[in-house]
């Protein structure tokens, strides 16, 4: 099914249009109508991969030229690759949404912990049960090439330095002072 786009619709970057026969008894140009004897250099940038039909249809009173442009036939390989495309499409994505999925949950129930007062540490436990999970997620999207390696390692450090933070903030976890050199 090839699709059709009719002259009217198209830019209006033909800057050279004129009427082929502009002296016929049955043509007579108007500032609304313009004709679609285009120049050599034009049709070859705008028709260079598709066909272009033109036909005068004759009608009472006046002469219309219809004009239509058409994306040629995809060979069977193109249609394979562009099906076998969508097929991967769909699934790259379903694992980006994995991982924004999961890595989002993780930090809700972060934040959640964050701005519990009496929050307890065995708390975390089941936090880092979901930090595992979203980084088996991410590394999965890595080796799948969905995600670049330095991406999935840049989301596992925010997970992990979100969930150090907190740890930090209720005086779970001490970092070592830094030596001094």
């Amino acid at each position: 099914m090839a699709a059709v786009v009719h002259c009217w619709a198209l830019p209006s970057k033909f800057s050279t249009r004129s009427l082929n026969n502009p002296s016929s008894a049955y043509l007579k140009p108007t500032a609304a109508f313009c004709s679609l004897s285009f120049s050599a250099s034009i049709s070859q940038n705008v028709f260079s991969s598709g066909f272009l039909s033109m036909s005068p249809v004759l009608r009472p009173n006046r002469l219309s030229i219809v004009c239509e442009a058409t994306l040629p036939k995809k060979t069977d390989s193109a249609v394979k690759r562009a099906r076998q495309a969508e097929k991967r499409r769909l699934r790259n994505k379903s694992k980006k949404s994995e991982v924004r999925t999961r890595m989002k949950k993780v930090l809700e129930a972060l934040d959640l912990l964050r701005r519990k007062k009496d929050a307890q540490q065995e708390e975390v436990l089941s936090i880092e049960k979901m930090i595992s999970e979203a980084y088996k997620a991410i590394d999965k999207a890595v080796s799948a090439g969905v995600l670049h390696r330095n991406t999935g390692a840049n989301r596992k450090s925010r997970l992990a330095r979100r969930k150090k933070a907190i740890e930090i903030h209720h005086g779970w976890y001490t970092p070592a002072p830094a030596d001094t050199v």
